[in-house]
């Protein structure tokens, strides 16, 4: 095993703070639909919109800084070990198997991991800002005094921002499970911390070679 910076500052810095956001919104989300009390309703629909605001625009320079340093890439799925990688998760987990894939710098998620992250940044992630947009500008006027949403009924609005936010947290739960899955429980956890990660060490390519044809004899 060898140590390796894995995770750079703003990944790092951009992950603890989309989810402190996530969770704020959900919790002051869940107040503006009357779930409980916590700090008022007005203060709830206030603090709820100052954080979507603040996701925006971590959301923008996230998006940014993947394209800028091809840490997109890391989302591209492949299904070469997919079935693998779901038999492991479902099974050979808790019989103490070894892992079907192993992580690196330019592959720091599994089949499963990048399937599951490309779909909460192109199907999750996109519908609860959408719907959120819509319901936050619903009936707004313009210059013009064109009312620029009125067509969609706000129930349905709505329910497709909860079902947003449901399925962010149901996401949300299962990625904090599976951040115990790692070398140790909390291995996961303390590499988004410090950046740093137990690796397996890659074997030398001259050592491969070696190995490959080590039953030739040597003239």
């Amino acid at each position: 095993m060898q140590k390796v910076y894995i995770y750079k500052g703003f990944e790092r810095f951009w992950h603890w703070s989309q989810a402190a956001l996530i969770f704020f919104l959900a919790l002051t989300g869940f107040e503006v639909h009357g779930s409980f009390s916590l700090f008022g309703y007005e203060q709830a629909v206030e603090s709820h919109r100052f954080a979507a605001w603040m996701l925006l625009t971590l959301i923008a320079f996230s998006i940014f800084w993947h394209f800028t340093t091809g840490e997109w890439k890391q989302y591209i799925p492949t299904f070469s070990k997919l079935q693998a990688q779901i038999r492991y998760y479902t099974l050979g987990i808790f019989k103490g198997e070894p892992h079907p894939t192993r992580k690196s710098v330019r592959n720091k998620l599994n089949p499963l991991q990048a399937l599951t992250y490309l779909g909460f940044k192109l199907v999750m992630a996109p519908l609860l800002v959408i719907t959120g947009l819509v319901y936050m500008y619903y009936r707004s006027i313009d210059a013009n005094d064109m009312v620029i949403v009125s067509d969609i009924p706000l129930n349905v609005i709505a329910f497709l921002h909860t079902l947003g936010a449901y399925l962010i947290l149901m996401f949300a739960i299962i990625h904090i499970y599976m951040t115990t899955t790692g070398e140790t429980p909390t291995s996961n956890i303390k590499a988004m911390l410090t950046g740093y990660e137990n690796l397996e060490e890659d074997e030398p390519e001259e050592n491969l070679y070696e190995s490959e044809f080590s039953d030739i004899p040597k003239k």
